[in-house]
């Protein structure tokens, strides 16, 4: 690897941001490509679902074999609630490769034994989540039913692009949410990126099958996220 490689990839770790080193196999060069980054062709179309899948892989174009080594920051969650579906999300979203994290002022929810083993954050939102803590590999899923607690990181999580944004209530509650958020500023095209009601609609009944439809509506939302500039690029050359 050059050492201006190395330098680039050790930058993006450090930024939470993904990352390819590209190898031209024979050749002895390498280079590396961000997410967002514009690659086209073929090769572009390769990048983009190494990125998408965060797998690394051969590929061959011309006669001439890359290998794309891929690092992507790992995707957490951020559950707002230490509520009956984020018991049960905990436990799926750590097997499905997700870090987590619930945050929640309600102490009497935010405990230990409830949450054994789960990161646990027993704060106010806001004081929780500083600058920087939301980026484009988290997802944000608020499920207190409770305003005062899911406004603000809601509101913070689309400003901060977050990758999926999910919120519980009907949509009648979801329409009152929407008039809030319009009244702190944000607009209608960051608005509709929430989730809501939250999780893919599977008919969920009980909290089990809503934390399922909830992790299942995440991963969905990663694995097709969009991805900038080289997703533009796919179609080109």
């Amino acid at each position: 690897m050059e050492p201006n490689s190395l330098v680039k990839l050790n930058e993006a770790r450090r930024e939470r941001q993904a990352a390819i080193l590209l190898s031209e196999i024979g050749k002895g060069r390498d280079r590396v490509i961000r997410e967002g980054d514009t690659v086209a062709g073929p090769l572009g179309e390769a990048v983009a679902k190494a990125f998408r899948s965060g797998k690394s892989g051969m590929f061959e174009l011309d006669g001439q074999e890359f290998f794309l080594n891929v690092q992507v920051p790992a995707p957490r969650i951020v559950v707002i609630g230490a509520v009956h579906i984020s018991q049960a999300l905990a436990p799926m979203a750590k097997i499905a490769g997700y870090d987590i994290e619930i945050i929640d002022p309600r102490t009497a929810f935010a405990t230990p034994e409830r949450f054994e083993g789960v990161a646990l954050r027993a704060d106010w939102p806001e004081e929780a989540m500083g600058d920087g803590y939301l980026d484009a590999y988290s997802a944000l899923v608020a499920v207190t039913h409770d305003p005062k607690i899911d406004d603000y990181p809601l509101i913070q999580a689309l400003k901060s692009n977050c990758f999926y944004v999910g919120a519980l209530g009907s949509r009648k509650t979801h329409a009152k949410r929407v008039e809030r958020l319009k009244e702190a500023g944000i607009s209608d095209e960051r608005i509709a990126r929430i989730s809501a009601p939250i999780g893919l609609d599977i008919g969920a009944a009980s909290p089990q099958e809503i934390a399922v439809a909830v992790l299942a509506d995440i991963i969905q939302a990663f694995r097709k996220r969009e991805l900038s500039a080289a997703e533009q690029a796919k179609g080109a050359a």
